[in-house]
């Protein structure tokens, strides 16, 4: 959803919440149950929440998606990012939207007293990073250093080395076309019953996927103003579907 929002605009910038969980100080009732013995004798206790507790991160979320909730239109937030976004408006250029959009974040930024990491942030750029991708004018196209570790990642000699390869490809399955299809032969290496045997086919599919993500195309962001189309499809056994959208009338 973060992504989808962005489609149409064409300046950004991504803010970096510094210290993340520091910045929620901790009810005061409970500042004594984080108290915490050294090998000195003495106790110390958190006055803002530290990472350990265990809903220290959904609280941390919670905030995040809570204090900036009006903006969210042009500044979704995800964790400890904040990215904004904007597109020229009547008269407005979209340096100048843009900008409003900025002094509105900080005004609520301000008034909640959350800081930001100023060598994190980036302002009006046209392509910021964001989850792992880069966002531009109607855009988004993957992390050359995610392709380029899954590119030169070696033959996985075992099920643990095949999972994390995968893990990594499969964030990035998107930019491959039938990409189920080409890691079918070596989900078939992770099945419960499967015997590990590294076969000419496995490595076959090992350098396909990987060809594929080399040269991946840079992805439009979906326009909301226009029609989506579903297709679909069937067989005995399965059912697939696809959502699609018309790039041109002509």
């Amino acid at each position: 959803m973060v992504l989808d929002s962005m489609s149409g605009s064409v300046i950004y910038s991504a803010i970096d919440l510094t210290d993340g969980f520091y910045q929620i100080l901790m009810r005061e009732s409970d500042i004594p149950l984080t108290a915490v013995s050294t090998s000195s004798g003495m106790l110390w206790e958190w006055l803002v929440m530290p990472q350990g507790l265990k809903n220290a991160l959904a609280t941390f979320n919670r905030m995040v998606s809570h204090v900036p909730r009006q903006l969210h239109d042009f500044a979704p937030s995800y964790f400890d990012d904040i990215f904004v976004h904007s597109r020229a408006e009547g008269d407005l250029s979209a340096v100048e939207v843009h900008l409003r959009h900025l002094r509105q974040v900080f005004q609520v930024m301000r008034e909640n007293k959350l800081y930001a990491n100023l060598k994190k942030c980036v302002f009006c750029a046209p392509e910021i990073p964001v989850l792992g991708c880069y966002v531009s004018k109607n855009a988004v196209r993957a992390d050359p250093e995610k392709f380029s570790s899954i590119c030169s990642w070696p033959t996985p000699t075992s099920p643990t080395e095949l999972r994390q390869w995968l893990g990594l490809a499969n964030y990035l399955h998107k930019y491959t076309k039938d990409y189920a299809g080409l890691i079918q032969p070596l989900s078939s290496l992770l099945k419960n019953d499967a015997t590990w045997l590294w076969r000419p086919e496995h490595q076959a599919a090992f350098d396909s996927v990987k060809k594929s993500l080399a040269s991946a195309p840079i992805l439009m962001l979906p326009d909301g103003s226009k029609p989506f189309h579903v297709v679909c499809n069937a067989s005995d056994f399965a059912i697939g579907y696809s959502t699609t959208k018309v790039a041109s009338e002509s």
